[in-house]
């Protein structure tokens, strides 16, 4: 049986012990192996690898020794309690041993969880699996992670729901770095709250969040928006000190100016460009992409995109005498002073 999104997160949290399995599949291999790691957590317990209740199996083992599936399947335990295997990194090649196994299955056998990268609709492992009446199939994709998701790996990591201001930041974090470091900044988010009752501060979150040169570009590129010259020449010279070079730079801003021109020139006006973005914007980076777009209105942003198009150009040129850097500062303060003009 297939599972949707909306479905899985569900199974995830509550997986049915009756069933005989369950494949879980997507380009992402963090996603997958965070949402696998869930949902044996919550089937098996937290002494499953101790009590030699989980069996993990390369699927490339398989084409080698088919059988070993099913034998890990049947075996019986030494301690009682749900087993299940796991077999990683399948693909179309495992999948006679994994239909051998799934049609063999009874009612007592360790359920069999298979974890692969991308399937297509045809791969003969997601049939075996949608076709299955007692097995799942789910596809993990590169969405950003609800509300929900968020809270559940706070409450994972002992943490409580925290307040809207402080949600929204963590929101647009979960957004910019992957499951695996997001996963990684709430473990250490939890050590520095321990002992701290209080609520989830800003302050909180700044202490512990990665810093990176794509978040510093993006500073540097809400100065130039919010025409705010004075501060960019002390932001660009920290750029250069971490190696980001100027065409990187141009075609940052670049990408920032035809958003911020996609959200003002949309027929039904900011407030619905804004919301037709895809993929979509969340929390304090919304609301502050709107209010830079309203500010600066269709008309000026295709002249600030005519002023980054001609300083990519004068970049690249072979013959370009005058300094890289001075080039696209020069570019950047026109644009900031551009903002704060009528």
């Amino acid at each position: 049986m297939k599972l949707s999104p909306r479905e899985a997160e569900g199974y995830f949290a509550r997986p049915d012990p009756k069933k005989t399995g369950l494949l879980i599949y997507g380009g992402d291999a963090m996603r997958v192996a965070l949402k696998r790691q869930q949902m044996l957590a919550a089937l098996l317990g937290p002494a499953a690898e101790e009590e030699m209740r989980l069996t993990r199996m390369p699927a490339a083992d398989l084409r080698k020794d088919p059988a070993q599936l099913l034998d890990a399947v049947k075996a019986v335990g030494f301690f009682p309690g749900i087993r299940a295997v796991l077999v990683e990194d399948a693909n179309d090649s495992a999948t006679p041993a994994i239909v051998t196994a799934l049609g063999e299955w009874q009612a007592g056998d360790a359920q069999i969880v298979v974890t692969a990268g991308q399937l297509k609709a045809t791969s003969k492992l997601r049939k075996a699996f949608e076709t299955h009446s007692q097995a799942y199939a789910t596809g993990i994709y590169d969405d950003p992670p609800s509300r929900a998701e968020i809270e559940r790996i706070l409450g994972v990591a002992g943490l409580s729901t925290p307040p809207n201001d402080s949600m929204s930041v963590l929101t647009e974090i979960a957004n910019e770095i992957g499951p695996g470091d997001f996963s990684r900044m709430i473990e250490k988010l939890s050590l520095y709250k321990h002992g701290d009752a209080g609520p989830l501060t800003l302050d909180d979150i700044s202490a512990v969040a990665p810093q990176s040169t794509e978040a510093a570009v993006d500073d540097l590129l809400n100065v130039v928006a919010e025409g705010r010259s004075a501060e960019i020449g002390p932001v660009l010279r920290r750029l250069q000190a971490q190696g980001t070079n100027s065409v990187a730079l141009c075609i940052g801003a670049t990408r920032h100016f035809r958003t911020l021109y996609a959200i003002a020139a949309h027929p039904g006006g900011p407030a619905q460009g804004i919301g037709a973005l895809r993929p979509p914007l969340y929390g304090k980076r919304r609301d502050r992409m709107l209010r830079q777009a309203q500010g600066w209105g269709a008309q000026k942003l295709q002249l600030a995109l005519t002023i980054l198009t001609d300083t990519d150009l004068q970049l690249r040129s072979a013959g370009q005498s005058a300094p890289a850097l001075a080039l696209t500062e020069r570019a950047l303060i026109r644009l900031a002073m551009r903002a704060n003009s009528r």
